[in-house]
Parts: structure tokens; sequence; C-alpha cells
């Protein structure tokens, strides 16, 4: 996949259109579907519409209670404890998820976290290289077998138009020399969306297709580590917290993309594509305004996907997923 495959398909939804506009008609009655962070924010919205639909949904939640409470009105669903930043939770969760079910027709890594402190995990990775990226490639590692045992599986990986700040930063990745929580949040959205590049390079051969997206500015838990007055002067929020910003869509127009990538058959034979707006995304030139929107070049390059997965694969001794 190159820039020159990031051009908009003509889909018949938009940046208004919501998780119920996409699933509408939709029968996914004997699919089955994992979603990270699937109890909160788009992760509930994406949920509540995939099992509205008729999909099973199994849920991994680093709050299983919390997870619990929050679908406790959702049918056929099932948490799974599993935290992001543990791969051995991860690797129990996977263990877990294949001893429930046979294969998995839809992987949506969702869960996130977004300007954090700096935090350290396992032997001093940087947190949110380590919640956003490596927690997740390691999911899909350890499933992959009921990926490839699907017919036409799809990963869909939430990334953001964070990915503009910085490409992966090979001198450092750790921010071992000086940590800055933009440039951190930055480099795993760009991670996120390379993993999806080098994952579809190495699945299509088993039917896996892979997709990153940005899901729009949205006010949810994300947010969380951020103080109301960032959020303020960012021009997001007012002084009560509620929504200003221009442009900024509802949860549930912010699941839409997600739930388009994992459903629409403009994307049957196509994959390792960057998405906004339920649509493929513009290739975006170095410089322009994030909020312009596309996608830049160092967010799709098979070089440096190749790269980082290498990397990744290293870093964290994943089950390795070949060509």
């Amino acid at each position: 996949m190159t820039t020159t495959d990031q051009r908009p398909l003509g889909s018949p939804f938009s940046a208004s259109s919501t998780a119920q506009d996409i699933v509408a008609g939709l029968d996914l009655s004997g699919r089955t579907a994992v979603v990270t962070g699937g109890y909160s924010g788009l992760g509930l919205e994406t949920t509540r519409a995939l099992t509205a639909a008729g999909a099973r949904v199994i849920v991994p939640a680093r709050r299983p209670d919390v997870a619990r409470t929050a679908l406790k009105e959702v049918k056929d669903c099932e948490v799974v404890p599993m935290d992001l930043t543990d791969l051995a939770s991860v690797r129990s969760a996977s263990a877990h998820i294949r001893d429930r079910t046979g294969r998995i027709d839809l992987l949506m890594a969702v869960a996130g976290v977004m300007a954090t402190p700096e935090r350290r995990f396992g032997p001093g990775w940087e947190g949110q290289l380590t919640a956003n990226h490596f927690g997740h490639f390691t999911l899909t590692a350890e499933l992959y077998p009921l990926l490839a045992a699907a017919d036409g599986a799809r990963v869909v990986v939430n990334s953001s138009a964070g990915h503009t700040l910085t490409g992966i930063r090979w001198h450092d990745p750790h921010f071992r020399t000086g940590y800055d929580k933009w440039l951190a949040y930055g480099q795993a959205k760009t991670a996120n969306a390379l993993f999806a590049v080098h994952l579809d390079a190495v699945g299509r051969r088993d039917g896996v297709r892979a997709f990153a997206l940005h899901p729009g500015k949205i006010i949810t838990g994300l947010q969380r580590e951020m103080t109301l007055r960032d959020q303020i002067d960012r021009g997001w929020v007012d002084e009560h917290g509620h929504v200003v910003g221009e442009g900024f869509k509802s949860p549930s127009q912010g699941a839409a993309t997600g739930l388009w990538a994992a459903t629409s058959p403009l994307l049957d034979g196509r994959g390792g594509l960057y998405l906004e707006d339920c649509d493929v995304a513009h290739a975006s030139a170095t410089g322009t305004p994030m909020d312009d929107g596309g996608v830049r070049a160092h967010a799709t390059a098979p070089d440096e996907a190749a790269r980082l997965w290498s990397m990744t694969l290293a870093a964290t001794g994943a089950t390795p997923i070949t060509r």
C-alpha cells in the first residue's frame, strides 16, 4: 500500500453519519467481534451497534467490573479481564478467548490513552506506545489463528490525526532523553497506522485485512488525563466542560468510521488503508494543518511499517505472523 491508494471511494456515509446509520439493515448474526475498550466512549457505541446487528462481542477490559456494569443491558456480550500495558494479561485474555470461540470475524482496537503523564511499563517502555501499540500488537498476534479461521476477517485499529505530530522516533522511541506527552501520543498513533499497513501485508494471504482510522474529534474518556484548563485553552470545551470546539463529533458519530471499516463492502479486496469520515482518507502533505484531515506518508510507508513490526516483535516476544 502506498499513498497513491489513499483516495476516497465515494462512500454513501460521511462525517455526520452515526453508528446506527452504518449498521442499519446489516445482519451480523453468527459473527464474532473482539472490541478493546468496548465499554466506554467510542468502544461502547461500537459494541452496542455490533450486538444490535446480531454479532456476538467479546470485550477485553482493564476494569472488568466497570465494563460489566456499563454493558449489563447489552445482549450477546462477554467481558474478559485484560490490561493492554501488561503483556502477561494480554496473553491470558487471548488464551481465554481462544478457549471460547473458534474464529474471530472482527478485531477492533478501540482502547487507547492520550497525552498521559510519563509512565513506564515492562522493561521501561514508554506508556502510550505500550498501551496503544504493543498491547494491541500482542493481542492480534495471539488471536491471529482465529482471524485466519474466519471467512474474510477484518482488523480495525483506531489511530488519530495526532499521527501528524511525528513519525516513529527510531533514535529514541521510549523517550529516554526527555518526555513529551504529545509527541509520545503522536508516535503511538503513527504506530497504530503502520501496524495496520504491515498486518494487512502479512494477513491478506489468509483473508485477513487491516485498516487504521481517525475517528474524528470527540470528547470521551480519552481526555481523562488532561485538565479542564488544558481543554479550555485548546478551545475544545467551555468552563463547564461542554463541547464548544468546531467540528467535534458525538461518540456515535465517532464510532461510525470504525464500524464502516469493519462492514463496508466498498472495502472488499482492499486493506492497509487509513480511513476517516467513513471513507478512505486522502494523502496529506507535511506541514498542512492537522484539522485539514488526511494521512501523512510516514504513517503509510511500507518500509516504516515493516521496520516497526520487527522492532515490536523483538520487544514483545509476540507470536510471529509471517507471510
